[in-house]
């Protein structure tokens, strides 16, 4: 069977790459491009499976007072979530 259309292509390109690096080098360029192959795939297999022993992420101290205290964090800032807990608290020690 003659090799033919982009078979060519592949040969040559390895043959360049062999004058270029040298066959010492091959080795090690193939086993670069097998550890990022492993490292590609094992990033995939992470993104698309998240794995349940993940950490809950830690509520900011701000959040969960806001959160006692009843008052919607949505779409605010912390800053103005402090503002709304210090008035809130104000209020409530101006009227005790």
């Amino acid at each position: 069977m003659a090799i033919v259309g982009y078979e060519w292509i592949i040969v040559l390109a390895i043959i360049v790459v062999l004058f270029v690096w040298g066959p010492q080098k091959l080795p090690e360029f193939a086993r670069s491009i097998g550890l990022a192959r492993k490292e590609i795939d094992k990033a995939y297999k992470e993104a698309t499976s998240p794995s349940p022993t993940q950490p809950a992420p830690e509520m900011d101290p701000i959040i969960e007072t806001a959160k006692k205290l009843g008052i919607s964090t949505e779409g605010k800032t912390k800053a103005q979530i402090s503002d709304e807990i210090v008035k809130l608290k104000s209020a409530a020690s101006n009227s005790a």
